[in-house]
């Protein structure tokens, strides 16, 4: 149900906007998780390794994604609070226009150089092919994931968090489903749970855009902008959304370009070290959904806010958002220091993948140690992202990455692996600093891409 976010107790508001966008990418990395686990655990280390060695690449493809949807998310939210609803449904028709040719473009460029991009990773010789093959048949689904994505944001910014949640679980069961026929069945192996997420990812997007049109249908226009009707794309919008997307896109890019660094030097260790790698960041991705989702659902809270000309109310959101972030980042450091081996053993055999097992370990307790610290920046940059306010947006996530990187580089001829995930909440450090500076300044509550309410 589409939700005005100006009006109601903030804390009760985030955390239930939170809770359905919180679930519903759950179910979007449990999907991820089980290729995983079925590759580990069916095909073997190797394969698991060609799907880790991917997934920069593929981060690539979602951070592009993402980026531009967020631009849509924060423009579609402000002419919402604003109750601009016929400017609003153009901005719709015109993102999911620009969104479906971007994306054509990326499933083309995406399969003719991911061979040279593997390359140039130093993608050991033993999981090149496999790698190879689960991105050429990933890319084949670039479409499906840039729509689902926009289609996802543009939800959120009306306030409805829980539709998207009801596709994610749909998509979830089918491609775990695909997944256990294809490799374990039919013996695909690496092929058959790319295959398996490109066509819940194409269910996702379809049901998505069928509801999505009808509920645009049932909301009332307003009277004035009658140059508006019947048009599907404008200019101007895009403007508007380029003003955020494209900022958030080159921050999203430049996420994945440091991820892409990130596994070169990964890569150098070999395949053990990849599996217990790429086993420790998917439980490491999961963990960090809460303060995430807290993220997003402070963009759309402060966008709605700020078109509505409630600067104080986004105060007030702000240190409810950080409350929910301390709560939860401790429940669940606590969580990966009792039963991380677990955790780990549900992507390998412990007794035959011991060095593996080790090295993830070592990872997610040093970074599960900083979640607070994650979460600090992640809802402030959020904060500076709903407002419109880019240029710090972008320094506190250059900040971040750039240390990540310097540091991991710098620092791995002295401690080895070791300085990989120690990176991690260096970086976290320079970017909150950053973005929590902007914040007690004040100067983010100028900002504003549509004007206010009248």
């Amino acid at each position: 149900m589409i939700k005005n976010l100006t009006e109601g107790r903030p804390l009760k508001l985030l955390f239930f906007f939170s809770l359905p966008m919180l679930l519903g990418n759950l179910f979007q990395q449990l999907y991820n998780m089980v290729d995983s686990i079925v590759v580990g655990n069916f095909v073997g280390a190797e394969a698991l390794a060609a799907v880790g060695a991917s997934f920069p690449v593929v981060f690539l493809a979602v951070a592009l994604a993402a980026g531009l949807s967020m631009g849509c998310n924060v423009v579609i939210s402000q002419l919402f609070g604003a109750n601009r609803i016929r400017e609003m449904k153009v901005t719709i028709s015109t993102a999911l226009l620009g969104q479906f040719f971007l994306s054509l473009a990326i499933m083309i460029a995406g399969g003719l150089l991911s061979p040279a991009i593997l390359r140039l990773l130093k993608t050991p010789a033993n999981i090149m092919a496999d790698s190879r093959t689960y991105l050429q048949i990933y890319f084949c689904g670039a479409v499906f994931l840039f729509i689902y994505n926009t289609l996802n944001g543009i939800y959120n910014a009306l306030g409805d968090s829980k539709t998207p949640l009801y596709f994610l679980m749909f998509s979830t069961l089918a491609n775990i489903a695909l997944d256990l026929l294809f490799v374990i069945r039919y013996q695909m192996g690496v092929a058959g749970v790319a295959w398996a997420t490109l066509i819940a990812q194409g269910i996702c997007a379809g049901l998505s855009f069928l509801i999505l049109l009808i509920r645009l249908k049932k909301l009332p226009d307003e009277e004035d902008a009658p140059e508006l009707n019947a048009r599907l794309f404008d200019f101007s919008a895009v403007k508007r959304i380029a003003r955020v997307g494209v900022p958030s896109m080159i921050q999203q890019s430049i996420v994945s370009f440091s991820m892409l660094l990130m596994q070169g030097l990964v890569n150098s260790y070999g395949a053990l070290f990849i599996a217990g790698y790429t086993a420790a960041t998917k439980i490491d991705s999961l963990a960090m959904l809460p303060n995430m989702n807290f993220s997003n659902a402070m963009s759309s809270y402060t966008a709605q806010n700020i078109g509505a000309g409630k600067q104080e109310r986004v105060r007030e959101g702000y240190k409810a958002s950080l409350f929910m972030v301390v709560v939860f980042s401790l429940a669940l450091t606590t969580l990966i220091f009792l039963f991380g081996p677990n955790l780990l053993n549900l992507f390998m055999d412990s007794d035959t993948n011991v060095d593996a097992i080790g090295y993830g370990m070592s990872y997610m307790r040093t970074v599960s140690s900083f979640y607070i610290l994650m979460g600090i920046l992640f809802v402030s940059n959020g904060l500076l992202r709903g407002a419109g306010d880019m240029g710090f947006f972008m320094l506190s996530s250059l900040g971040n990455l750039f240390c990540r990187v310097a540091v991991a580089y710098t620092l791995a001829s002295r401690m080895g692996p070791g300085a990989i995930w120690w990176s991690i909440p260096i970086g976290w450090l320079v970017g909150s600093l950053i973005s929590y500076s902007r914040y007690r300044s004040g100067r983010w509550a100028k900002r504003s891409l549509v004007g206010r309410s009248s």
